[in-house]
């Protein structure tokens, strides 16, 4: 069996390659190229995303909206009801003073016509 002796063959690129190498081919990073590892992990949102994120706002105000005209459309019908309380008590009062009416105006042609055959509405002469 021959041994061969051979002198160094690297080149000084693969010495400096050689010597920056940890574990297995895993290279060292370089100390000014280092971002704090939050910027490696902040998540961009897709445009997707903030698009539903949107929606549910504009969803939210929305509902808070609707609650808000439902609310409202209870006091209209409230006072719709008040309202249409106060002209049917007006509507059987204005009935009432009209039977009133028609019950003196009948009694004043009673009283006439009374007066009319007793002869006491007559002026002397």
């Amino acid at each position: 069996m021959k041994r061969l002796a051979v002198g160094s063959m690297m080149t000084p690129e693969y010495s400096e390659w050689q010597s920056k190498r940890i574990n297995d081919n895993i290279p060292e990073s370089n100390s000014e190229d280092v971002r704090p590892m939050e910027e490696y992990l902040q998540v961009i949102p897709s445009e997707l995303k903030i698009i539903k994120q949107d929606f549910e706002r504009r969803n939210l105000e929305l509902k808070k909206k609707i609650e808000q005209l439902e609310e409202e459309k209870i006091h209209l019908r409230l006072d719709a009801d008040v309202q249409k309380l106060e002209a049917e008590k007006l509507r059987k009062g204005k009935n009432k003073a009209e039977e009133d009416l028609d019950s003196l105006k009948t009694d004043y042609k009673k009283l006439r016509l009374s007066m009319r055959t007793t002869g006491l509405g007559k002026t002397s002469e």
